[in-house]
């Protein structure tokens, strides 16, 4: 299945690109997907903004079917090479809930496809179910990894989160949102929030550019 989606061109480029999508109740037109790739782009990056392999078989509905999981990791795969063929700089990805899940579970299974992960609303575990912790994947996640989480989220509160993030080897880090939910994105932060997300990023990322220039 092809790419599905929109890309934010900036008017100044920086190089570098990043694939972004969705949680499983959405697609990529969500409100807060289109702030934050236009906050992005804005700031120099080349945005995809797609839609799941499991939103362009079924319009409306969550990823319910046996093996839909490994068909959206391929489609982000998909995404990743579409994106590369268009930029020259570092690429990153990332996703809202069940599409950052997809995201680092990917990159956790091949360390080098991307310099850095955005994950917003991390699902760790259902709201009924908090037990159930969705981390399996965390000890052998290598790639730098930026959580934005807000502190009413259902999903998993800023403690338990905290707690889950200490197991990565990867750098990773945390920002907070106060007062936000699972959506992220409130009528109160609508304005600054994507503003505020894309400069975390950014500074997140800086230590891990300046090894590499010693590196080399």
């Amino acid at each position: 299945m092809g790419v599905r989606g929109y890309l934010h061109a900036p008017k100044i480029a920086s190089g570098d690109g990043l694939v972004l999508t969705h949680g499983a109740g959405q697609n990529c037109k969500s409100p807060l997907l289109v702030a934050v790739a236009a906050a992005f782009c804005e700031a120099g990056l080349m945005v995809l903004r797609c839609d799941l392999v499991f939103r362009q078989v079924r319009p409306l509905g969550p990823p319910v079917w046996h093996g839909c999981a490994e068909s959206d990791r391929q489609g982000l795969r998909h995404a990743l090479d579409a994106l590369r063929k268009i930029v020259r700089g570092r690429v990153f990805l990332g996703g809202h809930s069940y599409g950052g899940r997809q995201s680092s579970v990917l990159a956790s299974e091949d360390p080098a496809l991307v310099e850095g992960l955005l994950l917003l609303s991390f699902p760790l575990h259902s709201p009924k179910h908090p037990d159930r912790v969705r981390t399996a994947h965390f000890a052998a996640l290598q790639t730098p990894a930026l959580f934005v989480h807000g502190t009413r989220d259902g999903f998993g509160t800023i403690k338990e989160l905290t707690a889950a993030i200490a197991t990565i080897p990867a750098r990773k880090q945390l920002l907070s949102i106060q007062g936000a939910g699972h959506e992220l994105m409130t009528k109160a932060n609508q304005r600054d929030l994507p503003q505020e997300v894309t400069r975390a990023f950014a500074a997140f990322l800086k230590p891990a550019a300046k090894i590499k220039k010693r590196e080399v």
